[in-house]
């Protein structure tokens, strides 16, 4: 038997004016007009089929992300929450997050999201360097950023977050510092700060940029999170800063090892079962094969192994501490398949144990690569 974690629901609108060059999400250059509503037509139908998985279940969260969901009309917007709330019995407080890009901010289609149902906007910054900008590939300037940000403060919504990058491509640490002041001065709930990776079948994989050594990664880390504890943000995840109270209730249920139906083109679900089956599912990536109808690429049960490492791929990014039960209610093992992997990461000194819970150090987040590895193929 397993115990019933959160649900949160992700839309994915996989549209971009142009796609960047480090971006190695399911996004599509866009070649004309959105076909908005043959498209929430299909996220829809698409949610159709998915809600019999959690019928009776309440969604407590919502993400609609991409892509550049910004690009949807407020019409649209109100269209797909409406059907969403048709659907699934949508939680009346339910943090409803979208992701906007500055370049395609705008006061009036704002208010409209807003009107939708939209209380929580997520706004791709990456940088306040306009030469950095360019490198990257975004078509705003920092300028506009910094318009989006006030446009969120004066729209009273839950809370918005801004999106910032560190090592970027030629960055020097006064200019990481200064884009994380200039970040803090618009006084965000929430800010997502991360380092940029070059991933393959990107246009930066397959032609890399000159990126700062590592001494000037580490001091931009270390200086940018005094400057972000001194400005009152707590780090409660790998690469996430909130005021008290403001943590991305979405992202928390995803690290919480939480369940999540996905909808969308290349959208990934989690599905837990009273019976003790986790399914996982994925939808078809390509706008085309999608819009045909043929919603679903694969889905499969989590095998009995695999969910160790599954479970503490999430958990192990909270800087919080992880109540022991969990483990059990939620994978459905005892605690004894993971032991010895536990009883090497304490050794190592990668987390702490009490009686009830766990907890990553200091230590451990600076090798979680390792940590997580102790628990791969756990039988």
């Amino acid at each position: 038997m397993l115990k019933l974690p959160p649900l949160s629901l992700y839309i994915h609108i996989p549209w971009c004016v142009q796609k960047c060059p480090y971006c190695d999400f399911n996004s599509h250059t866009l070649k004309g007009e959105i076909p908005q509503q043959e498209y929430v037509a299909h996220l829809l139908a698409d949610l159709d089929i998915d809600a019999k998985l959690v019928a009776g279940r309440s969604v407590k969260t919502i993400f609609i992300g991409g892509g550049t969901p910004s690009l949807l009309s407020a019409e649209s917007m109100q269209a797909l929450m409406d059907g969403v709330r048709q659907r699934v019995d949508l939680d009346p407080h339910a943090e409803v997050t979208m992701e906007a890009n500055p370049g395609t901010v705008e006061a009036e289609r704002f208010a409209g999201y807003q009107a939708a149902g939209i209380n929580r906007i997520s706004i791709g910054v990456q940088s306040f360097g306009n030469d950095k900008l360019i490198t990257l590939g975004r078509i705003h300037g920092a300028d506009e950023a910094k318009r989006a940000a006030q446009l969120a403060t004066n729209l009273n919504l839950r809370s918005f977050n801004l999106d910032l990058m560190h090592g970027l491509p030629a960055q020097t640490q006064v200019e990481g510092l200064s884009d994380l002041r200039q970040a803090i001065e618009l006084a965000p709930p929430h800010l997502s700060w991360y380092q940029l990776t070059i991933e393959p079948n990107t246009q930066f994989g397959s032609r890399p940029p000159v990126l700062p050594d590592d001494d000037t990664l580490w001091d931009i880390y270390t200086e940018g999170h005094k400057l972000l504890s001194a400005a009152g943000y707590q780090q409660y995840e790998t690469s996430a800063y909130a005021k008290p109270g403001y943590q991305c209730q979405h992202n928390l249920n995803y690290w919480r090892f939480g369940d999540y139906l996905g909808i969308g083109c290349g959208a990934h679900g989690k599905i837990s079962f009273e019976d003790g089956q986790i399914l996982r599912t994925v939808k078809t990536k390509h706008p085309r094969g999608y819009m045909e109808g043929r919603y679903m690429h694969q889905s499969y049960d989590v095998d009995a192994s695999d969910r160790p490492f599954e479970y503490f791929m999430n958990r192990f990014r909270l800087l919080e501490a992880m109540p022991r039960s969990e483990f059990t209610q939620y994978t459905g093992l005892p605690e004894s398949t993971v032991r010895a992997a536990i009883d090497e990461a304490l050794a190592k000194g990668y987390i702490i144990e009490t009686v009830d819970e766990w907890q990553i150090t200091e230590h451990g987040k600076l090798f979680l690569n390792s940590l997580l590895e102790l628990f791969l193929g756990e039988e």
